[in-house]
Protein backbone atom coordinates (compact mmCIF):
# COMPACT_ATOMS: atom_id res chain seq x y z
CA UNK A 1 0.00 0.00 0.00
CA UNK A 2 0.99 3.28 -0.66
CA UNK A 3 0.73 6.57 1.95
CA UNK A 4 0.02 9.81 1.20
CA UNK A 5 1.58 12.47 3.94
CA UNK A 6 -0.19 16.23 3.68
CA UNK A 7 2.22 17.90 5.72
CA UNK A 8 0.31 20.61 7.70
CA UNK A 9 -2.44 21.29 4.52
CA UNK A 10 -3.79 24.97 4.48
CA UNK A 11 -6.76 24.11 2.45
CA UNK A 12 -10.06 21.95 3.44
CA UNK A 13 -11.14 21.07 -0.34
CA UNK A 14 -7.78 19.86 -1.31
CA UNK A 15 -7.25 17.61 1.54
CA UNK A 16 -11.16 16.41 0.71
CA UNK A 17 -10.06 15.96 -2.80
CA UNK A 18 -6.96 13.76 -1.68
CA UNK A 19 -9.66 11.69 1.18
CA UNK A 20 -11.46 10.99 -2.00
CA UNK A 21 -7.91 9.62 -3.74
CA UNK A 22 -6.97 7.80 -0.90
CA UNK A 23 -10.34 6.17 -0.71
CA UNK A 24 -10.47 4.82 -4.37
CA UNK A 25 -6.79 4.00 -4.57
CA UNK A 26 -6.37 2.01 -1.60
CA UNK A 27 -3.69 4.72 -0.22
CA UNK A 28 -3.54 5.23 3.40
CA UNK A 29 -3.30 8.52 4.07
CA UNK A 30 -1.27 11.31 7.01
CA UNK A 31 -2.45 14.50 8.16
CA UNK A 32 0.36 15.90 10.25
CA UNK A 33 -0.71 19.02 11.76
CA UNK A 34 -1.54 21.56 12.85
CA UNK A 35 -4.29 21.22 10.01
CA UNK A 36 -5.19 25.01 8.20
CA UNK A 37 -9.16 23.92 9.09
CA UNK A 38 -11.03 21.20 10.90
CA UNK A 39 -11.51 17.85 9.70
CA UNK A 40 -15.11 17.93 10.18
CA UNK A 41 -14.88 21.57 8.12
CA UNK A 42 -17.78 22.04 5.47
CA UNK A 43 -15.42 22.52 3.09
CA UNK A 44 -13.20 19.24 3.52
CA UNK A 45 -16.80 17.03 3.46
CA UNK A 46 -18.10 19.27 -0.08
CA UNK A 47 -15.28 17.46 -1.75
CA UNK A 48 -17.31 14.58 -1.86
CA UNK A 49 -17.04 12.66 0.91
CA UNK A 50 -19.78 10.09 0.95
CA UNK A 51 -18.26 6.77 1.59
CA UNK A 52 -16.16 5.84 3.96
CA UNK A 53 -13.39 8.02 3.63
CA UNK A 54 -12.41 9.65 6.80
CA UNK A 55 -11.56 5.51 7.65
CA UNK A 56 -8.65 5.84 6.10
CA UNK A 57 -7.20 9.07 6.91
CA UNK A 58 -4.41 9.19 10.13
CA UNK A 59 -4.02 12.37 11.65
CA UNK A 60 -0.59 12.94 13.88
CA UNK A 61 0.46 15.48 16.06
CA UNK A 62 4.02 16.35 14.51
CA UNK A 63 5.95 14.85 11.67
CA UNK A 64 8.26 12.95 14.43
CA UNK A 65 5.35 11.17 15.76
CA UNK A 66 4.37 10.04 12.23
CA UNK A 67 7.63 8.53 11.84
CA UNK A 68 7.32 6.91 15.22
CA UNK A 69 3.85 5.60 14.85
CA UNK A 70 4.02 4.13 11.07
CA UNK A 71 7.95 2.68 11.03
CA UNK A 72 8.09 4.40 7.32
CA UNK A 73 9.05 2.91 4.09
CA UNK A 74 10.86 4.76 1.67
CA UNK A 75 10.36 8.17 1.80
CA UNK A 76 9.33 10.61 -1.30
CA UNK A 77 9.72 14.55 -0.64
CA UNK A 78 7.26 15.89 -3.19
CA UNK A 79 8.60 19.78 -3.81
CA UNK A 80 9.40 22.19 -6.55
CA UNK A 81 12.92 22.27 -5.38
CA UNK A 82 13.10 18.60 -6.09
CA UNK A 83 15.39 17.98 -9.16
CA UNK A 84 14.71 14.74 -9.57
CA UNK A 85 11.60 13.89 -12.13
CA UNK A 86 9.04 12.02 -10.15
CA UNK A 87 8.74 9.73 -13.40
CA UNK A 88 12.04 8.86 -13.32
CA UNK A 89 11.76 6.82 -9.67
CA UNK A 90 10.42 3.04 -9.82
CA UNK A 91 7.99 3.12 -6.77
CA UNK A 92 6.71 0.20 -4.74
CA UNK A 93 4.74 -0.70 -2.57
CA UNK A 94 4.96 1.02 1.37
CA UNK A 95 6.19 4.22 -0.33
CA UNK A 96 5.22 7.28 1.37
CA UNK A 97 5.02 10.39 -0.75
CA UNK A 98 4.99 13.58 1.04
CA UNK A 99 3.38 17.01 0.28
CA UNK A 100 3.79 19.93 1.97
CA UNK A 101 1.62 22.68 2.30
CA UNK A 102 -0.05 24.48 -0.41
CA UNK A 103 1.65 28.37 0.60
CA UNK A 104 4.94 27.15 1.19
CA UNK A 105 6.01 23.57 0.91
CA UNK A 106 7.86 21.73 2.87
CA UNK A 107 10.32 22.80 4.91
CA UNK A 108 13.60 22.91 3.96
CA UNK A 109 14.62 20.34 7.31
CA UNK A 110 12.22 17.68 6.09
CA UNK A 111 13.78 18.11 2.56
CA UNK A 112 17.10 17.93 3.47
CA UNK A 113 16.61 15.09 5.72
CA UNK A 114 16.53 13.22 3.11
CA UNK A 115 18.97 11.92 -0.03
CA UNK A 116 18.64 14.17 -2.95
CA UNK A 117 17.40 11.50 -5.27
CA UNK A 118 14.44 11.34 -2.67
CA UNK A 119 13.25 14.72 -3.33
CA UNK A 120 10.93 14.78 -6.48
CA UNK A 121 9.66 17.33 -8.17
CA UNK A 122 6.64 17.32 -11.12
CA UNK A 123 7.75 19.20 -14.36
CA UNK A 124 6.28 22.42 -14.90
CA UNK A 125 6.73 25.29 -17.60
CA UNK A 126 9.90 27.11 -16.79
CA UNK A 127 8.57 30.20 -14.62
CA UNK A 128 5.67 28.40 -13.51
CA UNK A 129 5.36 28.20 -9.65
CA UNK A 130 3.32 25.28 -8.72
CA UNK A 131 0.46 22.64 -9.48
CA UNK A 132 -2.68 22.57 -7.07
CA UNK A 133 -1.75 19.92 -4.25
CA UNK A 134 -5.16 17.69 -4.93
CA UNK A 135 -3.37 17.00 -8.85
CA UNK A 136 0.03 16.90 -8.14
CA UNK A 137 -0.72 14.00 -5.31
CA UNK A 138 -3.26 12.29 -7.92
CA UNK A 139 -0.56 12.97 -10.76
CA UNK A 140 2.25 11.03 -8.60
CA UNK A 141 -0.07 8.41 -7.04
CA UNK A 142 -1.54 7.20 -10.46
CA UNK A 143 2.32 6.78 -11.98
CA UNK A 144 3.16 5.10 -8.74
CA UNK A 145 0.01 2.75 -8.48
CA UNK A 146 0.78 2.19 -12.98
CA UNK A 147 3.86 0.65 -12.07
CA UNK A 148 2.12 -1.45 -9.61
CA UNK A 149 -0.38 -2.33 -12.30
CA UNK A 150 -2.79 -0.84 -10.38
CA UNK A 151 -2.97 -2.94 -7.59
CA UNK A 152 -5.86 -1.41 -5.36
CA UNK A 153 -5.55 -2.51 -2.29
CA UNK A 154 -8.54 -2.17 0.69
Amino acid sequence: MLHIVLFQPEIPPNTGNVIRLAANTGTRLHLIKPLGFSIDDKQVRRAGLDYHEVERVSVHESWEEFLTLELPGRIFALSTKGTKNYADTAFRAGDILVFGPETRGLPASLREALPSEQVLRVPMREGSRSLNLSNSVAIVVYEALRQMNFKFED
